[in-house]
């Protein structure tokens, strides 16, 4: 009994150690893919300068972009941490997103502190509507913006129209900040599946920090 115990505990670690190696490597695998996207999206107008892992699932890395881009810049990808199975099991339960997070200053400070954070609610059509037993009128409203602000800045409007264009709806959230870093963006790492979508997320991130830097004017 206490050998077939011993086998059952010295099984139970080998699977153990096997899965933290694997997962460890696929996650530095996959984080090591996003980077080339990353740094192959920015060739033209910047360049990757060093990268290092925070952790086993958090990977971050210094850009440096050409002047009246973006300064000190840096890109955070944060994966799963597959490597921890009671970790990982419960960030799958609480249906996390693994996330690229963006963050630089910007030519100039913005003159505002601004937080956005997108959310989306789908439903499916119920079964009560589908019904002819009423007469329903069923409207499909464009997006909606919710604000704690007493009273709407004109400077803003131009930052919310760009989130709302098709190539900025994936963006999770994004922070205007006087202080450093003035512009922190997240998108979920599964909007992004190559170089193409890479620099679609720059060139949004360049079109928010326009947005910052025509609102000061």
């Amino acid at each position: 009994m206490v050998r077939l115990i011993v086998i059952a505990a010295l099984c139970a670690v080998v699977v153990d150690v096997l899965w933290f190696l694997i997962f460890t490597r696929y996650n530095h695998r996959k984080g090591a893919l996003v980077l080339r996207w990353v740094e192959a999206a920015c060739s033209s107008r910047g360049r990757l300068l060093q990268s290092q892992w925070l952790s086993r699932s958090c990977l971050q890395a210094q850009l440096s972009f050409a002047s009246h881009w973006f300064e000190n810049a840096r890109v955070t990808v944060r994966l799963l941490p597959r490597p921890l199975l009671v970790h990982w099991l419960l960030c799958v339960w609480k249906r996390q997103r693994e996330t690229v997070t963006f963050e630089a200053d910007l030519d100039g400070s913005p003159g505002f502190n601004l937080e956005i954070s997108r959310h989306r609610w789908l439903t499916q059509k119920p079964k009560d509507i589908s019904e002819n037993t009423r007469n329903w009128t069923i409207s499909r409203p464009g997006p909606v913006v919710l604000t704690t602000r007493t009273e709407w800045a004109d400077e803003l409007t131009p930052l919310v129209n760009t989130l709302m264009t098709s190539r900025g709806h994936n963006l999770l959230t994004v922070r205007f900040r006087r202080e450093s870093p003035n512009l922190t963006a997240t998108i979920p790492l599964d909007a992004l599946s190559g170089e193409e979508t890479t620099a679609s997320f720059l060139s949004v991130l360049r079109d928010l920090a326009a947005g910052s830097s025509a609102s000061r004017h």
